[in-house]
């Protein structure tokens, strides 16, 4: 089976298996970008992706592998709307293209909690040139994570969201095309938990960060307090309901069209 995955710094932990031999060795991984991952389940190119929340909305015929999630309960720090400028002077955005569910989840707060919409283009994460485009610039992922905080206006989108409506948020998850769930012999469910769980034991998360510190220039330190405190790698009741208000957010926002209820490659979730 194909797996697309992003190759981002939070998803590392979730890959250990399947990059350590320790998966079935029918997997085969393809990294790419958060958008360009729905793409792929799409188009029949994957069968298998970490596909931002978003996308769950627009492909059909999809099924959510239980239990794993990119999610966060406070403040994320990898989704930043960065400015030179106060909220209240804002009034162009620049997206990073690179995204869809963050793109929706800014869209959503300015016209929910920000106080109205905005105008809004789309650009390649570069925050020089981001900010030469428009007021504000939205990045994600590692971008966002090298942002110097001390000299802009920045706002966590998890966090805002958080102050907002109280509940966690989904940015991710693993969705498997529903012919391959239903042509794999496996139980794909346990296969990418364990590998989750996998990833995070102590010794290997100490890896992660010496592999993954340099490659960001930043601090060890700063690198595992992200990877265990600002990220949450469990998709449990408190994150469906925040995806669940997501789904509805963005359709009254016209963002998104309606999301189907979501649908388990499981009978049931897995409880975390």
């Amino acid at each position: 089976m194909l797996i697309s995955a992003i190759s981002y710094l939070n998803t590392a932990p979730l890959m250990w298996d399947f990059e350590h031999g320790l998966a079935d060795p029918g997997f085969e991984v393809a990294y790419t970008i958060p958008s360009q991952c729905a793409l792929e389940l799409q188009n029949g190119k994957a069968d298998i992706g970490i596909i931002p929340a978003a996308a769950y909305a627009t492909i059909p015929n999809l099924s959510i592998l239980p239990g794993v999630a990119i999610a966060s309960k406070r403040p994320v720090r990898s989704i930043l709307l960065v400015s030179s400028k106060p909220m209240p002077e804002i009034r162009t955005v620049v997206l990073d293209n690179s995204s869809l569910t963050s793109v929706a989840l800014v869209r959503i707060l300015f016209e929910k909690y920000w106080g109205g919409a905005r105008d809004f283009t789309s650009h390649a994460p570069d925050l020089k040139s981001m900010l030469s485009a428009g007021d504000a610039a939205l990045l994600i992922g590692d971008p966002a994570l090298k942002v110097d905080r001390s000299r802009y206006y920045t706002w966590d989108l998890a966090e805002e969201w958080l102050r907002f409506t109280g509940k966690p948020f989904v940015f991710a998850f693993w969705a498997v095309r529903n012919q391959a769930a239903q042509a794999s012999k496996l139980d794909l469910a346990s296969v990418f938990q364990r590998s989750r769980d996998h990833g995070l034991e102590p010794a290997n998360l100490e890896q992660i960060v010496e592999t993954w510190a340099p490659k960001l220039n930043l601090p060890q330190r700063d690198v595992h307090e992200y990877l265990t405190s600002n990220i949450f790698y469990y998709l449990d009741d408190p994150c469906l309901e925040g995806l669940r208000l997501f789904y509805q957010y963005a359709h009254e926002c016209t963002v998104l069209p309606l999301a189907p209820e979501p649908n388990f490659a499981a009978a049931t979730p897995a409880l975390i």
